[in-house]
């Protein structure tokens, strides 16, 4: 079977706006979550989110084309141009045998919004020509490919909070299969909006710590009360092994295992079993390693924390290795999340370092694992799991080795 690894790396969320900036602030416990200032959320009784800063979509595009691209388009060009720079590809690259994996959960949310308001406001002719190709979560996938002329499959992933993980995997599976010799894969989330604030508050979903913003996403901890929003997006350059090996390509790991299930249980409550089925599947995969750390889905939800810790349990046992979520740090950045916490798993592989947990104070007998709540912890990262669960019970999970 073609093996597959990962030869460059993007990133921009709450915390930090490249790969490096944003990795150090995790690592050294940073909180990018504060009280909303992309809209107004004073009549909202959720006022808090981990928004993105001081990004000027006109660095990643010409500022003639920005109003053409939603907000979360704006991110994933970000992200996929440091990551396709980190790369170092030679000139002679066949960009018809490098292909797009995009993943968002939602999409172009604000200019859903915004363009519903101006047709009830001012009516059908008012509303933009650049709306639905600016807002399509395929259109993620378009731009990026446009701007790097990538000419192979162009493949997008909507499947809530595990499409950044599913855009991975599904890039992968296009190596395998030898669809393609590179595929970049792009997940970016930007729902940050009146709509989107309240339609996940109306659920009884997000946290409403709004006096205490930095304390408000907990992962693991007793006191949980939902998890907190975020925006962002990560880039990954895949290539087939023996050709990255060729051309001299810095390879950051491996991609030796990968698993997805459905809970066939509740549109919004996940199961045990699903994601356990999905470790289980990438676990199996990759021939049943040692792991040294996983990097949880870990949303500050008290079911799912819950469940997650019973289903790593239930896989690895006593062999459990460390476990931190990094939501605590950038929210909850949907259908980004787990191309962002890809990211962060191989970048702590790089550099040797567990990320933490932060705001675990309160213990929770349901979660009883090491999550690495005492501040970053130097370790040797050889192998690493990421997980992401999404709303329909959708399931992703990734493990990568170092090499």
């Amino acid at each position: 079977m073609r093996r597959v690894v990962v030869t460059g790396l993007g990133m921009i969320n709450s915390v930090g706006n490249d790969k490096e900036s944003s990795f150090k602030a995790i690592c050294e416990g940073e909180c990018g979550i504060d009280t909303i200032s992309i809209f107004d959320p004073e009549n909202y009784s959720v006022k808090i989110a981990g928004e993105v800063k001081d990004f000027d979509p006109s660095t990643v595009m010409a500022p003639k084309e920005v109003k053409k691209a939603d907000r979360f388009i704006h991110l994933g060009l970000k992200a996929a141009q440091e990551a396709m720079a980190d790369a170092n590809l030679p000139e002679d690259t066949d960009y018809e045998r490098f292909g797009i994996s995009a993943g968002s959960g939602i999409g172009g949310l604000p200019s859903i919004e915004r363009n519903s308001i101006i047709l009830e406001s001012r009516g059908p002719r008012r509303i933009s020509p650049f709306f639905i190709p600016g807002a399509l979560v395929n259109m993620l996938g378009g731009f990026v490919s446009i701007q790097h002329g990538t000419k192979g499959p162009n493949l997008s992933s909507v499947t809530a909070c595990a499409a950044g993980t599913h855009a991975i995997s599904e890039a992968c599976k296009t190596i395998i299969c030898n669809g393609a010799e590179k595929m970049l894969v792009v997940a970016a989330e930007s729902a940050i909006t009146g709509v989107g604030i309240g339609g996940f508050a109306a659920m009884k979903a997000l946290s409403t710590r709004n006096d205490d913003p930095k304390t408000s996403s907990r992962p693991f901890d007793a006191d949980r009360d939902g998890f907190v929003m975020g925006e962002g997006a990560a880039s990954l350059v895949l290539e087939e092994y023996e050709s990255a090996v060729a051309r001299g390509a810095r390879i950051y790991g491996e991609i030796i295992g990968f698993g997805e299930s459905g809970d066939a249980n509740h549109i919004t409550t996940p199961s045990l079993d699903g994601p356990a089925r999905a470790m289980s599947a990438a676990y199996k995969m990759a021939g049943e390693p040692k792991i040294d750390y996983v990097n949880a889905h870990g949303t500050s939800t008290p079911v799912n924390d819950k469940n997650e810790t019973a289903a790593v349990k239930e896989l690895l046992g006593d062999a459990t290795p460390p476990m931190s979520s990094i939501k605590g740090q950038i929210g909850h950045c949907l259908g980004a999340a787990g191309g962002i916490e890809a990211v962060v798993c191989l970048m702590a592989m790089r550099d040797g370092i567990l990320p933490p947990t932060i705001n675990y104070t309160t213990k929770d007998e349901n979660c009883d694992l090491d999550y690495v709540t005492e501040g970053a912890r130097a370790a040797e990262v050889n192998i690493a799991m990421s997980n992401s669960f999404g709303f329909g019970g959708t399931n992703g999970v990734l493990i990568f080795k170092k090499i």
